[in-house]
């Protein structure tokens, strides 16, 4: 998201060796299992996270709302939750943006959305010369020379299918960004990777740090000034964007709790981000985990089960900032990591979930292999052992707590991802019932089974960064610098 010799509980690799793997509570998986594949208020949740409170990103008054919601909805349940506020640290709140593109006897005015961390503008807005920065490619920057100086860059994109272009498209922008500060832009506008006039939201790749305009114009009125550069027309780009900024702010993450009956002490975690970007509902990002999750606890309560370790359901805040709320987590709760058991996160949307990535964790492969062997009829299913960065595991995979994240087919996230169509009418309730069932099964199973493993030391997790994508991931996402310094992430 070791050094197996630290903790006294023991080694896991052992216990599979010698055969002695305890299944889960078979009665109470399946009882919980049956559950959540029948009737069941999810879909009345997830509706009313993504239609009556909507957008929530960190900060807004919506995403106070979600934190009473979901409060609410929890003691409604019968479910013991509480409240843990922690620093946001850099927040960003668009008010508006808009743009308008002039030249050669024409104007017009694209629909805009600014780029979290994009810098806002003086009153009467901010002009530059608009060019053709092509892909952003270093050859396109060579082309430009001294003309991408004083100006705003006009960056193509592709229409985004998948989540694998999703990611494409993360690591392609912050080499973007990078090449467009060295050479003196003036600002960043991005032809939208979405068609019909969809906009979205992604963060700036340097975050905070960042000094200038950075937007996304819809695609069909960027396409049309992307031709018109092309032909040799001389075009000017005015954006205006208000944005509020804050550098003091604190949000809450919402923590549910089951308590265990033997063993108490010990952590099985798992958690969904409940924030997100303003310009749909958040639904398949991530509102319908985030009830997800709030389903598996009502569940477990309304069946009377008893884990036998303490079962954590988390409903993160500032996931969008930058994995901000699980940051403040293993911040607060620094003296139990190494009693957590093992910290996962689901947000990948409601495609099937087809297995866990275990994030550089080969001895949990056998493992998850097992725990989820009873419900193979939900699947088939099949661990991927690589890092992942970009979602709540992260930091309890910088401290070496062992992690997974669901691993889930792309179905309809990726091209309503951050977007104005992310919205109630796009989630397939019938798999989200199936992965609820998949999920609890998983973490029911960890909270039964007789094993456990080390945390990793400081030295494991640099190995893990040095050894496999997880350096690139991370200063992709700009947490790379923080990890370095040792302000982030596991310091032995």
């Amino acid at each position: 998201m070791s050094n197996r010799g630290r903790v006294a509980v023991g080694c896991v690799l052992g216990l599979l060796a010698m055969g002695r793997l305890r299944a889960a509570d078979d009665s109470g998986r399946d009882r919980l299992v049956a559950a959540l594949l029948g009737a069941t208020p999810l879909a009345e949740d997830l509706q009313a996270l993504s239609d009556r409170v909507g957008g929530r990103p960190t900060g807004s008054d919506a995403n106070r709302r979600a934190v009473d919601w979901a409060m609410a909805r929890l003691a409604d349940a019968g479910v013991t939750a509480r409240r843990e506020r922690f620093a946001v640290g850099d927040q960003w709140l668009e008010r508006s943006a808009r743009a308008e593109v002039r030249g050669d006897g024409l104007s017009f005015a694209p629909r805009v959305a600014a780029m979290p961390f994009s810098i806002s503008t003086p009153a009467g807005g901010a002009s530059a010369p608009l060019v053709d920065a092509g892909r952003g490619a270093e050859a396109d920057f060579t082309r430009l020379g001294t003309k991408a100086r004083g100006a705003f860059l006009l960056v193509e994109q592709d229409l985004l299918a998948d989540v694998d272009g999703l990611f494409r498209e993360y690591n392609e922008t912050s080499a973007i960004e990078q090449r467009a500060r060295a050479a003196g832009a003036a600002g960043v506008a991005y032809v939208s990777s979405r068609a019909s006039g969809l906009l979205y939201r992604h963060n700036v790749a340097i975050g905070a740090a960042n000094r200038a305009p950075m937007v996304v114009l819809e695609r069909e009125a960027a396409m049309r000034a992307m031709r018109l550069l092309r032909h040799g027309a001389s075009l000017t780009l005015t954006v205006w964007i208000d944005a509020e900024t804050s550098t003091t702010a604190s949000a809450e993450n919402v923590v549910a709790e089951i308590p265990g009956t033997n063993r108490p002490d010990e952590i099985v975690l798992m958690g969904a981000h409940l924030d997100s970007w303003d310009l749909g509902g958040g639904t398949l990002d991530n509102g319908a985990n985030a009830v997800l999750l709030i389903d598996v606890a009502r569940q477990i309560v309304r069946l009377g089960l008893k884990p036998s370790r303490t079962i954590r359901l988390v409903l993160w805040n500032g996931e969008e900032l930058g994995m901000r709320g699980s940051f403040g987590y293993v911040q607060a709760h620094a003296a139990e990591l190494d009693r957590h058991v093992v910290a996962g996160a689901v947000d990948i949307g409601c495609g099937r979930v087809t297995g866990f990535y275990t994030n550089g964790r080969p001895d949990l492969v056998p493992i998850v292999d097992r725990l989820l062997a009873p419900q193979a009829g939900l699947g088939p299913f099949a661990q991927v052992d690589a890092p992942v960065v970009g979602t709540d595991n992260f930091d309890f995979m910088l401290e070496g707590v062992a992690n997974l994240v669901a691993n889930q087919e792309s179905a309809n996230y990726g091209p309503n991802y951050h977007a104005s169509s992310d919205t109630f009418d796009k989630v397939d309730l019938r798999q989200l019932h199936a992965n609820a069932a998949v999920v609890a099964a998983a973490i029911y199973a960890f909270a039964e089974a007789d094993v456990t493993w080390a945390r990793q030391s400081r030295a494991d997790v640099e190995r893990l960064v040095d050894s496999t994508s997880l350096k690139q991931q991370m200063i992709s996402f700009h947490v790379f610098d923080a990890f370095a310094e040792g302000t982030r992430g596991r310091r032995r």
